[in-house]
């Protein structure tokens, strides 16, 4: 039997955001019958940063209850490239690339997911079931029962279409995914595929074409289709980056600091929905949290999420460096090592150089708004030079209240 009050959790915290039938889900969940389901991700980088982990983290409460977890890596559909949202054609990868892609990102989905005992998640590669599909074949038994018009008023393509630029390439795109879900029915029996909100007609795709097939197989077939609110700053950009980089899950791309720093930089209004995601804090107390104070809620918050990415001991490690950076001036700061031939440098080359500014001219506007402190003191002027000696064995590099860096000459 599963957890029946999952549906509930997913309410809660609100982890549902469209369902093309949330009654039907509901009575599975809570008939405490196991259900299949599947989220699907296009292997295009070799890492996944936190704003890519929003799906995981559902599926991650679907396995706990009791329910198995289908991860669909696509290789096949990452060689056109997802068009939704885009207003230019993705890069065409190679499927050498794609192959590596995809081992690596298998050991960052560890972090959310169980592999091996009771109940294990399975991967599984669309470029399986594509290889030796015809193009004839497919276009025969699938794409006749996609209507062209209907697509293209799908805001899938909207963007794309705006730009003038949608290719036959990219429209076949849609087709392939709505077959992933078919396939992935007949093969394990998948039932329900989760993704984020930007995926809603790709998934709703796969739904009507398993009812169209229903219809001329004489077939009973049920899939229902979900998607998961995105994580988005209050400016409509996707969450998972911040002014220091990307926030990533593999820990050989990031320190411990770097990400709780990162995450500790969430805006105010996303703390909650990152509470409810990342960590099985309870909502009332979350909410309490916010409420009461932000700042403490958000060091609650990368505390808890750093934990549960990279593990309690990089998590404490984190905190306590961040807790002494303001407590005695930095002696925990991740070090920056620059060779002393590079020296003397600009404050604005500094900056740029350790990554406390994106650019040179981002830098400057920090220096003149007086929120860089060298050794500390607040530096006033652009053109300051620093020179090996200036600092030594370690000095601190500030940027406002929340970025450190203790800068080394070697």
């Amino acid at each position: 039997m599963t957890d029946k009050n999952l549906f509930n959790v997913l309410k809660e915290r609100g982890l549902l955001y469209q369902c093309t039938d949330e009654e039907a889900l509901k009575k599975q969940i809570e008939s405490g019958e196991p259900i299949t389901l599947y989220e699907g991700t296009d292997p295009t980088a070799d890492s996944l940063h936190i704003g890519h982990c929003v799906p995981y983290c559902i599926l991650r409460r679907f396995q706990q209850a009791g329910h198995k977890v289908v991860l669909l890596m696509g290789g096949a559909t990452a060689c056109i490239g997802d068009p939704s949202g885009k207003q230019e054609m993705r890069k065409v990868m190679s499927k050498e690339d794609i192959a590596n892609n995809i081992e690596k990102i298998k050991n960052s989905l560890k972090v959310f997911l169980k592999f091996d005992g009771d109940n294990p998640a399975i991967i599984v590669n669309n470029a399986d079931w594509f290889k030796n599909y015809a193009y004839t074949d497919f276009m025969r038994e699938v794409g006749v029962h996609f209507n062209v018009n209907k697509m293209l008023s799908n805001e899938i393509y909207s963007k794309r279409i705006e730009e003038g630029g949608l290719t036959f390439f990219e429209m076949g795109y849609m087709l392939m995914q709505a077959y992933d879900f078919v396939y992935l029915n007949k093969k394990y029996g998948c039932t329900l595929q989760y993704g984020g909100q930007d995926q809603w007609g790709n998934i709703v795709a796969g739904v009507e074409l398993q009812r169209k097939l229903n219809f001329a197989n004489g077939t009973n077939v049920n899939l229902i289709g979900a998607t998961n609110p995105l994580l988005l700053t209050p400016d409509g950009k996707k969450m998972g980056k911040t002014e220091r980089g990307a926030i990533w899950i593999d820990k050989e791309k990031i320190s411990a600091y770097d990400f709780y720093q990162g995450v500790y930089q969430t805006p105010d209004a996303c703390v909650e929905m990152m509470f409810a995601l990342f960590t099985d804090v309870p909502m009332d107390e979350v909410r309490r949290l916010i409420a009461e104070d932000i700042v403490n809620a958000k060091k609650v918050l990368s505390y808890e999420i750093t934990k549960f990415v990279r593990g309690e001991e990089d998590a404490s490690l984190a905190r306590k460096m961040s807790e002494n950076l303001f407590a005695d001036g930095g002696d925990d700061a991740p070090v920056v090592e620059i060779p002393k031939a590079e020296f003397p440098l600009g404050i604005c080359d500094l900056l740029f150089k350790v990554n406390l500014a994106p650019s040179k001219s981002e830098a400057r506007r920090l220096v003149q708004g007086g929120a860089i402190t060298f050794k500390n003191e607040k530096v006033s002027k652009f053109d300051l030079q620093i020179s090996a000696n200036d600092v030594g064995d370690g000095a601190l590099l500030k940027k406002g209240k929340k970025s450190f860096i203790k800068v080394k000459a070697v």
